[in-house]
């Protein structure tokens, strides 16, 4: 009866949007059905919290209203709980005008102007207004150009807003993005695309997961025009499009994909198909490619339908899926792929298996179910990345001349921006005249340091401290907790937090703070408005309210506190279904109250929030390293929170123990850049995420202090993955498996495979070619400068970046050069380029270098045509002696830079 039912809708519901005289969103009627029926699915799946309501507004339109049910049939779980209807119509009515408005309107199919235009979401930041704040800033500076000049010309206006800059990896919001003025790749690429969107050009985020030549992963932008697909870097505007520092990179890239909303049946090749979008695969667009076919089969050779089939790429010391494919009745999966090596991890039922493939020579690849858990052994693996092809297109010197005159036009712009921002004395005068002589220094220095960090958010942390101080003589509690608040969010929080979550997280009242004896735990576990990295919202004195009315209504005094109580109701009442919320982008805790349907993520974070929302010394988390929920019982001892039998307990644990024989060029191998662990679940390996940050000693998570003395793990079974990265980017990986038994301890190598001939000569360099240093007028050779040995040049792009990431990686590493004590020459393409330069970005850079001046661009002609490289990229980065012999070189995005070059001194 319900199955008649549901049909019955869709029936009606089609029948009365096709039978309306006005015009159709969806104009194909087998697509408008299709849609109509995934609608109907998400309804009944979100029966709770009244998450439909704009639909009972009888003034939409037909087009309207089928715009908005492609939406809502597609969008995760909390893009429905968290943003009002009438958001999601505004967002709608305004992306109709623009294709209105736009001279390129009605040039857009209609299938790509709802798949690459409509939508709001590109990946999974907070959603905002930047479609309206957007167009009105954008429309009358695109309106007369051609579609691929306005890219271009959107791509400019971007570079004004943001330049790039690491950060964490949550993701800014594009308007928090123009907020902050700098955003990392993601960031950058999100940013543009919402620009693009905003007036009506069609464009996607392009992700290149993990590159396969060095450590990172890169995303940038493909915007449509006059039915073809363009790409190039966000807020990196270039003369022409399909062009960018990592047209070269790219090359070498081993898979390019998108995440296309909605149900999408273009050209490219899917990857994977999910309720809320469909996954591309566009690395035809930058590489030589080449299709293989995996078949999975079980231990007696029969073919193994819906396997797991992951292709995983070696990449920051792990092998990281970079595609998921299921096998067919045959047992088979294919994917095309760059021309390089992958790993393929085949898994069913637990079972597992499996292989390197090698994509342009093995077209083909047979994989059992062979492998059981719980089998000792270490296996080591060689892999080699794609070479290089890159298809750089022409750019002539009058147009790179333009094109290098409006980006210090932008530059200045930004710049301007960012000068309205709080200096470090301007904060310091306003936190003084706010708290006069009645703060500690130190207490004062972080306030300092929280509104300088806070950028362009600086007015809502000087409200938030303004509103809180009544006292003028004395300090109290709540500004104490203030200081707790702000010192738990990360530098990117600060930047986009709004005063009422501030507000909300500090005047919840917290009661048996004498429970809690350390301020560690008020700090970490009570205070903290973020538990991982779901969107900051006001949730605590609402959810508190809500949670006491119901959860504990009937619930006797003596048992309100035990968390069991907490734990059955969320087991109970809380539907997992994580198929809905497939991008895994976090649900808010009122919006999984509101649902009462999340995936297992959403749920977690939603417990972690009610736990420590409801007012006594209720300290949980999700621990860093291992997923897992985790609370503090009445003996300050730490349990696990399990779902699915309501209980918490402490973990079983053994103890792991690595030994480790130094190679030449490692002395202590770091986790990320030489080694990781991840532990068997459900037929595959889960990271172990480390801090990668610095610690006590100083040297971030490494061998030493991580495993040479033990480290206690929970039991089960285990794979350390090391690996070697060379410098033509080719890896000596080694995979060890073990298992930690409960009260025991595993003893295991940790093995770093070394090549004897990495070292040596690859070409020639004239070391009396002459530059001229930056505080000088007259030009020296580089002989002159290094005297007799080795010696490391290097030509930079100024913010760029490759060379921000390269300048990082070697400051990171200053004090081992500052030891091998040999000059390092960094050259810039002009004066101007070393003018816009600032040294103190890259705090940690040896005091060996020499910076100067690159006249007439001779050295980097010497370097390029010795060493057979491209003359557009930059930064390029050679070891060379005074006998001519280069040892090493790199050009364009290299991540781990500053290790490669130390591994060839260590072999020298």
């Amino acid at each position: 009866m319900k199955t008649f039912t549901h049909l019955l809708c869709v029936l009606i519901l089609s029948i009365v949007l096709f039978a309306c005289n006005n015009a159709h969103f969806l104009k194909e009627e087998s697509y408008r059905n299709q849609v109509a029926q995934d609608f109907e699915q998400k309804k009944q799946a979100l029966p709770h919290g009244d998450l439909f309501a704009i639909f009972a507004d009888s003034i939409l339109s037909v087009y309207e209203r089928e715009a908005l049910m492609f939406l809502y049939a597609y969008m995760p779980i909390g893009d429905v709980t968290d943003y009002p209807g009438d958001y999601y119509l505004e967002n709608v009515r305004l992306s109709k005008q623009t294709r209105d408005e736009m001279p390129w309107g009605t040039e857009i199919p209609d299938e790509v102007f709802r798949h690459f235009v409509l939508p709001i979401r590109v990946n999974n930041e907070n959603l905002d207004d930047s479609r309206r704040v957007f167009y009105d800033e954008l429309k009358d500076r695109v309106k007369g150009l051609p579609m691929k000049d306005a890219i271009l010309e959107v791509n400019h206006w971007c570079h004004e807003k943001v330049v790039y800059r690491p950060s964490d990896a949550r993701t800014s919001s594009p308007l928090a993005s123009v907020k902050t003025a700098y955003g990392r790749c993601g960031e950058e690429s999100t940013f543009t695309v919402a620009a693009l969107r905003a007036v009506g050009i069609p464009a996607r985020q392009v992700y290149t997961p993990r590159w396969a030549h060095t450590d990172d992963n890169h995303a940038w932008v493909e915007a449509w025009a006059d039915g073809h697909w363009y790409f190039f870097g966000a807020c990196e505007p270039e003369p022409v499009l399909n062009l960018g520092w990592f047209n070269s990179p790219a090359s070498r890239g081993m898979l390019m994909h998108t995440k296309v909303f909605g149900r999408y049946n273009g050209p490219e090749e899917i990857m994977l198909e999910t309720p809320n979008y469909t996954e591309i695969n566009v690395i035809d667009n930058y590489a030589l490619t080449a299709k293989a076919i995996v078949t999975v089969t079980d231990a007696d050779g029969q073919p193994v339908a819906d396997a797991k089939v992951e292709f995983k790429i070696y990449n920051y010391a792990e092998f990281y899926t970079v595609a998921t494919k299921y096998t067919d009745a045959e047992g088979k999966a294919s994917l095309t792929a760059g021309k390089g090596d992958m790993l393929v991890w085949a898994s069913r039922d637990g079972q597992f298996g499996y292989a390197k493939i090698s994509f342009g020579k093995d077209d083909a690849l047979q994989l059992s179910l062979n492998r059981k858990e719980g089998e000792a052994y270490s296996l080591p693996m060689d892999l080699v990345p794609p070479v290089e092809g890159a298809n750089i297109p022409e750019v002539t010197p009058e147009q790179r001349a333009e094109n290098d005159r409006r980006m210090a036009q932008e530059d200045s712009i930004r710049n301007a921006y960012v000068a309205t921002m709080m200096t470090e004395k301007q904060a310091k005068e306003w936190i003084d005249k706010l708290y006069g002589n009645t703060l500690q220094p130190e207490k004062k220095e972080k306030l300092v340091n929280f509104l300088v960090a806070s950028r362009g958010n600086h007015q809502t942390l000087k409200d938030f401290l303004s509103a809180i101080r009544k006292e003028k003589d004395a300090v109290s509690w709540e500004e104490i907790r203030v200081i707790w608040i702000l010192e738990s969010l990360s530098a990117k929080d600060l930047r986009d937090v709004t005063l009422d979550v501030l507000n909300d997280h500090l005047l919840t009242n917290i009661s048996d703070w004498e429970k809690i004896e350390t301020d560690l735990f008020k700090r970490m576990y009570l205070n903290p408005p973020r538990i991982v990295s779901e969107m900051l919202t006001p949730y605590k004195k609402v959810l508190r309210e809500a949670i006491e009315k119901t959860v504990y209504q009937s619930v006797p005094d003596s048992m309100k506190r035990d968390p069991k109580v907490l734990i059955e109701w969320c087991r109970k009442e809380i539907k997992i279904n994580n198929e809905l919320n497939s991008q895994q982008i976090p649900i808010s805790p009122m919006g999984v109250w509101k649902a009462r349907v999340a995936d297992e993520k959403s749920r977690d974070i939603f417990f972690v929030a009610a736990y420590r929302s409801m007012g006594w010394a209720s300290a949980a988390w999700i621990d860093e390293v291992t997923g897992k929920v985790q609370i503090l019982n009445e003996e300050l001892a730490k349990e696990d929170v399990n779902f699915d039998t309501a209980e918490a307990a402490q973990s079983r644990k053994g103890m792991l123990q690595a030994t480790y024989t130094p190679i030449r060029s490692v002395e202590d191998p770091k986790y990320y850049s030489h080694f990781t662990l991840s532990k068997f679940k459900n037929g595959t390996f889960q990271l172990l995420n480390y801090d990668e940050g610095e610690t006590d000693m100083g040297d971030g998570t490494t061998w030493r202090n991580l495993l040479k003395y033990g480290r206690e793990l929970d039991e089960g079974y285990y794979m350390m993955v090391t690996g070697t990265r060379l410098a033509s980017g080719a890896v000596l990986s080694n995979s060890t498996f073990f298992t930690i038994e409960s009260g025991k301890i595993t003893t295991v190598d940790l093995v770093m495979r070394e090549s004897k001939d990495q070292v040596q000569v690859i070409g020639n360099f004239n070391s009396e070619a002459t530059y001229r240093p930056v505080d000088s007028t007259e030009q020296r050779s580089i002989l002159q400068t290094c005297g007799r040995g080795y010696f490391v040049v290097a030509v930079l792009g100024v913010g760029q970046e490759p060379t921000n990431h390269a300048l990082r990686d070697i400051a990171a590493l200053g004090n081992d050069f500052e030891q091998w004590g040999r000059k390092m020459v960094f050259l810039f393409p002009s004066e101007e380029q070393y003018k816009k330069f600032n040294a103190d970005e890259f705090k940690g850079l040896p005091s060996t270098i020499t910076y100067g001046i690159d006249v007439d661009d001779s050295i980097r002609k010497e370097i390029v045509q010795a060493m057979n490289l491209n003359n557009s990229i930059l930064p390029v980065f050679i070891i060379a002696d005074t006998f001519n012999r280069v040892v090493f070189v790199s050009q364009g995005y290299t991540i781990g830079l500053g290790e490669q070059l130390m591994k060839v001194v260590h072999g020298l």
